[in-house]
């Protein structure tokens, strides 16, 4: 492993999943000396656990945080509400691959959607046409079936179940293709061998991760220093206002500190508005990139709810890829429906273990116990949706309590909008048509409390006074400050994050690479 001096200025990355990791490796190829600091451990394929609940414990962000608000996480699970991986690689360690780009209407909402009441609906400050090119190279960075010739993965049961579902249905748009998960050897990885439960960990790295692939080979070329076990504390700046540090606690828990020409901060929606607002100083007394008030705001996740229904002949839905294909159609805006935006219906399955958890707790017992028992015969449905940003949903910083670190812990708060609960019994519906077209019985409608695809907080505004950084991620207010993830999306999409984040990572990387070889930073 390389050691780079602690004075030795570097681009420095926080957090090393889809965005950390892509735009590592993008910058140490163009010879840019990186330093890679990881809040977790590097947990390897042979530690991966095939127990969903052993390997939600494994992989799991377990530090406290304070989920408020009337969402379903401010109750039944309010000091963890957010799925999101501590380990290098991130939340690439358990995605389950979808790989989909988001639609043109998507990045404008405002126009396309009106003034919604009660939401910070903004456009972005790019469009489709922008991101094609690097969509195109995330495609192929990733290893996506059904682009640049890669074949599609088999249709597994489960996939078999919402195809047939959605052509009695009606509907025409279904496909088990746009999976970053090899069909065949690709870039050094293996091929799937369907043997499920993709969300544990990929133990022979079909599934691109950037713990799998991006890091590895960042490794490779000598100019990454990879620190793990480092938890970021502050970032630090000079009199001008340029970053010119961060502050870290090592695994040992000792206060260190790395020189930056250049930071970027990639630690999933939460910890990046976290470590923004814990970086306030006299020059930026509300924290760094907060200027206009917008650091934290606009959080978002997905519209979200799951259906599992017991199917006339056996489906093993545990044999294959966890999330195997989506239908589409709903995806699209029409405001009949009597919401703005759309969702997908992607299949599911999940461990007995984790179904067990799902299931209405007060009919445990008789109930429960027989649908469990016909776990062979269950197939599942999952809803996808735009969740509206709103300003008052938002990431601040937890008044009283701190984290081990001496740390304010981060407080969640959400008020679903209306448009949001509309859309959930829209898909609640249709998830139930689709159960009923295949012969369903006893189906079951299930909600999960803790958020994935956390974004916003970060959000990309053209103006300064709309959002926290330009189209590039580079913080408005300060020139060599860059966020990566996905805090940067105005908007939610109905479209799964990473291929989009991975893109706008490549994006940045190219203008960051460009911009030191011009001396502008």
């Amino acid at each position: 492993m390389t050691e780079i001096s602690k004075r030795d200025p570097a681009v420095v990355i926080i957090g090393s999943g889809a965005a950390g990791g892509t735009v590592a490796h993008e910058l140490v190829t163009r010879g840019i000396k990186v330093v890679l600091l990881e809040a977790g451990r590097e947990i390897g394929p042979a530690e991966f656990i095939q127990d969903d609940m052993a390997a939600f414990g494994q992989l799991t962000w377990m530090d406290k945080r304070r989920a408020t608000g009337n969402w379903l996480a401010a109750t039944s699970s309010p000091a963890m509400p957010l799925w999101t991986v501590k380990a290098v690689g991130g939340s690439t360690l358990h995605w389950n691959g979808l790989a989909y780009r988001m639609q043109a209407h998507e990045f404008e909402p405002r126009t396309r959607y009106g003034q919604v009441a009660g939401t910070s609906l903004a456009d972005w400050p790019i469009t489709l046409e922008d991101l094609l090119p690097f969509y195109e190279r995330a495609e192929d960075k990733l290893g996506v079936t059904g682009t640049h010739g890669i074949p599609r993965h088999p249709a597994n049961n489960n996939y078999r179940v919402l195809w047939n579902a959605a052509k009695r249905a009606g509907y025409g748009s279904i496909s088990n293709g746009n999976l970053a998960i090899n069909s065949e050897p690709r870039d050094g990885r293996a091929g799937c061998i369907q043997m499920g439960f993709c969300n544990q960990g990929c133990k022979i790295g079909a599934k691109w991760s950037t713990q799998a692939s991006e890091i590895p080979k960042a490794i490779a070329t000598g100019r990454l220093d990879l620190r793990t076990g480092c938890m970021a504390v502050r970032i630090e700046h000079d009199a001008s206002g340029r970053a010119s540090a961060v502050v870290y606690r090592d695994g040992n828990g000792v206060l260190q500190s790395q020189v930056a020409r250049v930071v970027c901060v990639a630690g999933n929606a939460v910890e990046t508005a976290r470590v923004l607002l814990l970086s306030d100083s006299g020059k930026f007394p509300s924290g760094l990139g907060n200027g206009w008030g917008h650091v934290g705001r606009h959080y978002t996740h997905h519209v979200g709810g799951g259906t599992f229904g017991v199917m006339p002949k056996p489906v093993n839905m545990h044999r294959g890829i966890s999330v195997p294909g989506s239908l589409f159609d709903e995806a699209r805006h029409d405001e009949t429906r009597g919401f703005v935006g759309g969702y997908l219906i992607q299949a599911m399955s999940v461990a007995p273990s984790f179904l067990a958890s799902l299931l209405d707790a007060e009919d445990w017992g008789e109930r429960n116990a027989d649908f469990m028992e016909k776990y062979d015969h269950l197939a599942g449905l999952l809803i996808c949706g735009e969740d509206m940003p709103r300003a008052d949903n938002r990431v601040t910083l937890d008044r009283e309590e701190l984290d081990a670190l001496g740390l304010r812990i981060p407080c969640i708060h959400v008020d679903v909008h209306e448009n949001d609960r509309r859309m959930e019994a829209h898909g609640r519906l249709t998830t139930q048509v689709l159960m009923d077209a295949v012969g369903a019985v006893d189906v079951r409608q299930v909600r999960t409390a803790l958020a994935t695809h956390n974004m916003g907080t970060a959000r990309m505004s053209r103006r300064p006074e709309d959002g926290v950084v330009d189209s590039f991620g580079r913080v408005h207010e300060m020139p060599n400050l860059f966020v990566s993830d996905g805090s940067v999306f105005p908007s939610s999409s109905a479209e799964n994050p990473t291929l989009t984040i991975v893109a706008l990572a490549l994006r940045q990387a190219d203008s960051i690479a460009e911009r030191l070889g011009r001396g502008d930073l």
